[in-house]
């Protein structure tokens, strides 16, 4: 369960992580070519079309184990502090909004 429980954890942040980049890809206070790479990155994440395709044999999903985290890794290291906490910011406060839109619901 130990596993399951830290591949979870690990998607989320990946999720959350794409998010931040796609974000930053999108603020014009960045460099353009920082902003390319955000979208690239953020586009390859999201796509359903891979490098090399899933089915086959471990090669199919060493490109998503890899690629993926690592271009992740780039653009947050050489975002600036500042548009990387206004962000992180905004993603929190979707977070809460959720969080409080699902417990109005649920109470209902």
């Amino acid at each position: 369960m130990g596993l399951l429980q830290t591949a979870k954890q690990w998607a989320r942040a990946l999720k959350r992580d794409v998010l931040v980049v796609y974000l930053a890809a999108r603020d014009p206070r960045n460099p353009w070519a920082l902003r390319l790479l955000a979208l690239a990155v953020a586009a390859y994440a999201l796509s359903p079309i891979d490098l090399v395709p899933d089915f086959i044999p471990v090669l199919g999903y060493l490109d998503d184990l890899l690629i993926v985290p690592l271009g992740l890794a780039l653009v947050l290291r050489l975002l600036p502090p500042p548009v990387l906490l206004a962000a992180a910011i905004i993603i929190m406060l979707w977070v809460l909004l959720a969080v409080l839109l699902f417990a109005w619901w649920r109470g209902r």
